[in-house]
């Protein structure tokens, strides 16, 4: 079994590395089931608060990766995420190279949606690139695209976190704008998204100086295998002016529809698609439905089947026979044990015998009657003399209080409490 983290997440096996920490495959004991969490030590106070502010964001989209929960314990944090297991852009290109521009278009028109509600949010990503954008497994049919990896995402109006000559990101895939130090904004994510375009439909990634210095002399010529409608969308993503630029995901998404109804018919030759699960199997101890537990030594028997009746298979005759000419069952006796010796008092504890409840007088009274703990009421009237004791009418005999063998002393001697005079 894995690592439990902060009494729910459990810790199955490492599956990449993130922007500020390593990501893993964590079994959820609470939602029962299987997520990803980036996993963060506490070492530098700088990339734990960007760690924060990640774990920090909600966008609630069908093409967009954000974080669902976190937990903290001892000197770890984690957040949590969708498991998705199609790899990433990057991967897909491995696979296949170059992709068929239609394809390219499913997977452009899904990233500027994600896109789209991020910047709804008011958050810059700052890196988009084809490892930060993955798929879900859906094998042959319509890919899914998932905006992930918001570690150096920043919110308009924030504090930037580093310096004012420091640039943040990938290289290779910085806007012009970002390398003279101009604060993030969202031009500059479509930038990025006009070179992962690029990336897709030939199979390389693309230099992006070069591109600026071609477009600063115009508009250049569409590659070789890049369709000119499809061109027309990239060449508004990379203008070197942001403000010749797309100003928006969405303005971008709708020039991309036009676009696709110009595309010529998808050839029948081209070689299937297939997104498929870069996880791989899970380790030993667990399995699709969570941790496998290993079985007891002495395990019960199976409950009965059906209606409570034995399970099915060959049975004794005696089974089977009617219930008048089965034998009796054997009658159960009930193991001996040695005689319990019980000690009685020779004599009873108590000389008076206790009151039984019964003889016990009631203690309820009827209304109307005084308790017998309540005081009686004093007589009026003058008090008779009480009798005094025969012990104090005798007269006390001079001397020390009638002590018997003292006697007073005589007169002009002193005794023993008379001072003497001088």
């Amino acid at each position: 079994m894995g690592e439990i983290f902060a009494g729910r997440y459990e810790l199955v096996d490492p599956i990449g590395r993130g922007g500020v920490g390593a990501v893993w495959r964590v079994w959820d004991h609470r939602r029962r089931r299987y997520v990803a969490a980036k996993v963060l030590q506490q070492r530098d106070a700088h990339t734990l608060l960007r760690f924060v502010r990640e774990q920090a964001l909600r966008i609630d989209h069908p093409h967009v990766l954000a974080p669902a929960s976190w937990a903290a314990d001892d000197d770890k944090v984690l957040f949590t995420m969708d498991l998705v297991g199609g790899g990433s852009f990057a991967h897909l290109i491995g696979d296949y190279g170059p992709l068929p521009p239609r394809y390219v278009c499913t997977l452009l028109d899904q990233l500027l949606a994600g896109l789209a509600a991020v910047h709804a949010e008011g958050v810059v990503h700052r890196d988009i690139k084809p490892a930060n954008i993955l798929l879900e497994s859906t094998g042959t049919g319509r890919p899914h695209v998932r905006l992930g990896d918001f570690g150096i995402a920043l919110t308009k109006g924030e504090p930037r976190l580093t310096e004012a000559n420091y640039v943040m990101g990938t290289p290779g895939y910085f806007a012009p704008e970002q390398m003279m130090g101009d604060d993030p904004d969202f031009p500059a994510d479509l930038f990025a998204v006009g070179l992962v375009t690029l990336y897709l439909l030939t199979g390389h990634k693309p230099d992006g100086e070069a591109l600026v210095k071609l477009f600063e002399q115009g508009v250049p010529n569409a590659p070789t295998d890049v369709p000119e409608p499809l061109w027309q969308v990239i060449a508004g993503l990379l203008q070197p002016d942001p403000e010749n630029r797309f100003r928006t995901a969405t303005g971008a998404r709708k020039a991309l529809a036009t676009a696709i109804d110009l595309l010529p018919e998808a050839d029948l030759d081209d070689e299937a698609i297939e997104v498929f699960d870069h996880l791989g199997p899970l380790p030993t101890g667990f399995g699709p439905e969570g941790p496998t537990r290993p079985r007891r030594r002495h395990a019960k028997a199976d409950p009965p089947q059906g209606n409570g009746s034995a399970p099915s298979g060959p049975q004794s005759t005696a089974e089977t026979a009617p219930p008048s000419a089965r034998p009796p069952p054997p009658k159960r006796t009930r193991p001996s044990s040695p005689p319990v010796r019980r000690l009685l008092p020779s004599r009873p504890l108590h000389s008076r015998p206790c009151p039984t409840p019964a003889a016990s007088p009631s203690r309820r009274r009827s209304p109307g009657t005084t308790s017998h703990r309540s005081r009686r009421p004093r007589p009026t009237g003058p008090r008779a003399p009480r009798p005094r004791p025969a012990a104090l009418r005798t007269p006390i005999r001079p001397g020390l209080l009638g002590l018997p063998g003292l006697r007073p002393p005589k007169s002009g001697t002193p005794g023993p409490h008379t001072p003497r005079r001088p």
